[in-house]
């Protein structure tokens, strides 16, 4: 079954001063082309969830989806556009700021996905959930009108993955090195 994948991309940057975190380099090159090459192979199409500086993601070659719920409301809203201009069965998604996650991410996403039979999942490790790294089936109640409307009443700019509805099959151990996750 065919899949796409969203690297997200659309935050403030917070944690970096405000700047654009999937524009600052880390060995010779932006963060987000980082997740662009770990997660291109892995997935029949790629798209990338930004806010801001559109022309520069633009220039990696994919198209970019902004969020269709205003004001920064986090990578639950980056998620939501993903379902939204997903145009395979599935969607994947991962942060642009990330460059060492699995290069197997997708076939361990399916995996998980499947043992759970309930099309949605998140990466864990452990008792550490990765919500950002997450198996979606396209048609999930998420790209629908009454989680829209749910999203954009709760959201609050920087809305935290922590607060993202619990999905139902998350995937463990997808990686014994904690370190694949950091950024």
């Amino acid at each position: 079954m065919k899949v796409t994948g969203l690297i997200l991309a659309g935050g403030l940057g917070r944690r970096m001063g405000g700047r654009d975190k999937g524009l600052q380099h880390f060995r010779g090159k932006p963060m987000v082309a980082w997740s662009i090459e770990r997660l291109a192979p892995q997935v029949d199409a790629l798209l990338v969830n930004a806010n801001q500086n559109l022309e520069h993601y633009e220039a990696f070659g994919y198209p970019v989806v902004p969020d269709r719920i205003a004001g920064f409301a986090g990578p639950l809203a980056g998620l939501h556009t993903g379902l939204l201009a997903c145009e395979t069965p599935l969607l994947v998604t991962a942060p642009c700021d990330s460059p060492f996650f699995p290069e197997d991410l997708v076939a361990r996403l399916r995996t998980g996905a499947g043992r759970g039979r309930r099309g949605s999942g998140r990466g864990e490790t452990g008792d550490q959930p990765h919500p950002v790294f997450s198996w979606c089936a396209a048609r999930c109640w998420m790209a629908s009108q009454p989680f829209s409307k749910a999203v954009a009443a709760r959201s609050t700019p920087g809305m935290r993955p922590s607060r993202w509805p619990k999905c139902p099959s998350p995937m463990n151990g997808l990686s014994p090195t904690s370190t694949r996750w950091m950024n």
